[in-house]
């Protein structure tokens, strides 16, 4: 405990050391009021304009309280590359949801290089649109509360964000990005709460956050490259998501994504990738998900090919030509909420290959949990259960069994081949 204390001490001194020689920019000195009431929304942005036109790095510091923000896009094209954003307080969006009517982002930073966000805490302020949501009148929908877009070296770290009217964080086009120590809350039935979406986006590390929602804890988009998720607590929640993919003809693809290091408590799915029934020449290829703990979770593993929202007026019902190649599968354990625990029904059209599964167990109600596949062939190695995992390769078939409990409900396919 001394040496924790020690440590936290020291990184304490080396911070307060390395903003010494930053020039601070307090929001109250512009006129921010934090009584929570009073709209705060140009002050923050005169803030913004100060930093980012000073030479030397800047610190925009918001002491505690509650300040009231309406809409704001801080743009880029700084005169330096280093803005820290300190919170101490909490950012409220506007109670009335349809300040945001005709806007998809609540706070919003545009072409930025070199920001960093440390703590504080964004309320979105969302259950009032949620409750119109759900009584089925027509509701905007939604603001998504923060988004990097088209940017570039940013660190978002101990930021708390809770109620969000939609997604709660987006990078879109952003690389070389680190979000750490990030808690997100919303309830597990509140609609379209995304905690994180990444699309189009390089170099992006995803740790040590807590993370409980009514959609995806994380989703990730076309045209993600090199994405790092460790040590993330989720639940409620939908999972972690790849995809949606495949809705437009051409799209980029997603590669080299890492997962590791995860729990997921009540959610309704695991570790997914889902894509539209429809044609499009996107790719998922190089996933591993790693080291996953699975509590009630009612599709641990699962690559959905004929992906439908529950929203959309009508379902596409083509072959998906969606690319999933290399997946990796090891040490995902625990208990489904559900008989069947692995569902893999991949793409007539494109078959899934490369899928690898390395030591899982899942288990419903204390028994061995059921597996269904169709249209992918890859490996099974050390103890799989269950284990009994179809694969669909060329026009015959084989069947090749490894510690077999449960056999797939689906048989019009191979099995997963023993590598051994």
């Amino acid at each position: 405990m001394e040496k924790l204390f020690l440590s936290s001490l020291f990184s304490l001194l080396l911070f307060v050391h390395s903003v010494s020689a930053y020039t601070t920019y307090n929001v109250i000195s512009f006129g921010a009021n934090p009584d929570g009431r009073t709209d705060s929304t140009q002050p923050f942005r005169n803030a913004w304009s100060s930093a980012c036109a000073s030479t030397s790095p800047a610190i925009i510091y918001v002491p505690s309280g509650r300040y009231l923000l309406g809409h704001i896009v801080f743009h880029g094209g700084c005169r330096n590359s280093d803005v820290r954003i300190i919170i101490q307080g909490t950012l409220v969006a506007p109670y009335n949801y349809r300040e945001f009517s005709n806007i998809s982002n609540w706070l919003a930073f545009q072409n930025v290089n070199g920001v960093s966000i440390y703590g504080g805490t964004l309320d979105g302020q969302g259950s009032s649109l949620w409750y119109c949501k759900s009584t089925g009148n027509s509701c905007p929908t939604g603001a998504r509360s923060l988004v990097f877009r088209d940017s570039r070296n940013i660190l978002i770290n101990g930021v708390t964000s809770i109620s969000s009217q939609k997604f709660h964080f987006v990078l879109d086009n952003a690389q070389n990005v680190t979000m750490q120590g990030v808690v997100i809350s919303a309830p597990g039935n509140s609609p379209n709460t995304d905690g994180i979406h990444v699309e189009k986006s390089t170099n992006v590390r995803i740790v040590n956050s807590g993370i409980r929602t009514g959609d995806d804890c994380i989703s990730v988009g076309p045209g993600t490259r090199n994405l790092w998720i460790e040590n993330i607590a989720c639940g409620p929640g939908h999972g972690i998501s790849i995809g949606s993919l495949g809705w437009s003809l051409n799209e980029s693809g997603v590669k080299n994504v890492t997962v590791k290091n995860v729990t997921m408590t009540g959610t309704t799915n695991g570790l997914r990738i889902k894509s539209w029934a429809r044609p499009s020449n996107g790719f998922a290829r190089g996933i591993v998900f790693e080291n996953v703990r699975m509590e009630n979770v009612r599709n641990p593993i699962i690559i959905d090919q004929n992906y439908c929202s529950s929203s959309a007026t009508s379902c596409p019902h083509k072959a998906s030509s969606i690319t999933v190649s290399q997946v990796t599968y090891r040490g995902i354990r625990g208990t489904s909420a559900t008989p069947t625990a692995v569902k893999i029904n991949c793409s007539v059209a494109k078959p899934c290959t490369g899928i690898r599964l390395e030591d899982i167990t899942l288990t419903y109600q204390n028994q061995i949990a059921k597996s269904f596949c169709a249209h992918a062939h890859g490996i099974a190695a050390g103890l799989i259960k269950p284990s009994s995992l179809a694969i669909h390769i060329s026009d015959y078939v084989v069947a090749l069994m490894l510690h077999i409990i449960v056999k797939c409900s689906r048989v019009s396919a191979l099995y997963f081949k023993d590598k051994f």
